[in-house]
């Protein structure tokens, strides 16, 4: 495993904390990052104070702005935002590694997977998703971690999980790539509304609720694309949503948050250099459920707050007057 040199691209909190797990195994880690300012802090610095504040860089990380030096890489690691993921590999020169793909959404537009974007622009390139319960500076710091790295073909799978795993980071192999991708992007938009919860005083009875009912709404739409129930109430699905509607450290529960303090969107939105990716995927999430014939109104109700056509009081007011019926 040494002798591999692991690409990450994507030098935001995920992609530096998974760099720092990667030097643990591997001799040459290269980090591509969009800001030259933070290509200088991890190779002068030895950090990434922009993103990542407080973590010391092994020196056999480097980083660089030049994308077509990734190429080079044994293995690649996308952790690209979903929104992006398309422009990115579009810039990426043509290589035969494996994608670790880390980006959790589901693109505007076209209501692509990630897998499915990669697998639309590099269908020549095996594939598999990281996804599951991580904040990223716990991950850095060396606390325990499992995470499920979903995968089609077993043995690439058995590969790539002794690729990433460390005595602390231990991923947990599943060849239900849908069912995990699915998992990480609900999981966002639910975390928004539990931030909302949790800024408008409703109460932990009511966080709970949201996050059962958040959970159900997850499944339905999960098992609509493909997705394994099992896979869903797993790591990358009910372990993740667990993780992301309990703590500030969710972006997208904090943004929730300001919402639920009669703040807007765009306002919370208009000083963020990382990305709250539930906002980005609720409105892309809701119309593909639509499509499907899928009953979605808890992210009915983040859309409303998000674009602003309804308020705190009356998403409350419209999710507690819908009919009484059996839980399913």
């Amino acid at each position: 495993m040494t002798g591999q040199s692991i690409g990450i691209i994507g030098a935001g909190a995920w992609g530096t904390a998974l760099a720092s797990v990667m030097a643990q195994n591997h001799d040459s880690v290269l980090l591509w990052a969009l800001e030259p300012e933070v290509v200088d802090a991890v190779n002068s610095g030895r950090g990434n104070p922009l993103y990542l504040p407080n973590l010391d860089l092994p020196a056999h990380i480097r980083a660089t702005g030049d994308i077509a030096e990734m190429a080079g890489c044994s293995a690649l690691l996308l952790v690209t935002p979903a929104q992006h993921l398309r422009s990115t590999l579009q810039s990426l020169p043509q290589t035969d590694a494996p994608f670790l793909l880390c980006a959790k959404g589901i693109e505007a537009g076209t209501q692509l997977l990630v897998s499915e974007i990669v697998s639309e622009l590099r269908p020549q390139n095996p594939l598999a998703v990281l996804s599951g319960p991580t904040f990223a500076h716990e991950v850095a710091a060396g606390k325990p971690t499992a995470i499920t790295l979903a995968c089609e073909s077993e043995a690439l799978g058995k590969v790539l999980v002794r690729l990433v795993a460390t005595p602390a980071f231990r991923p947990y192999w599943s060849d239900d790539v849908v069912g995990a991708e699915i998992g990480g992007a609900v999981k966002n938009v639910l975390a928004i509304g539990c931030g909302v919860v949790d800024g408008a005083g409703l109460g932990l009875n009511a966080r709970a609720a949201l996050i059962a009912r958040g959970f159900a709404e997850m499944q339905r739409y999960g098992l609509a694309r493909g997705a394994r129930a099992e896979t869903l109430a797993g790591l990358s699905g009910l372990g993740d949503l667990v993780l992301t509607c309990s703590s500030e450290n969710s972006r997208n529960f904090s943004l929730g948050r300001g919402l639920g303090q009669g703040k807007s969107a765009t306002e919370l939105m208009a000083d963020r250099r990382t990305v709250a990716e539930g906002a980005f995927t609720a409105p892309v999430l809701l119309q593909s459920a639509i499509s499907l014939g899928v009953e979605m109104p808890i992210v009915a109700a983040v859309c409303a707050l998000l674009d602003g056509s309804a308020s705190v009081g009356q998403v409350v007011e419209t999710l507690l007057s819908r009919p009484l019926k059996a839980e399913r």
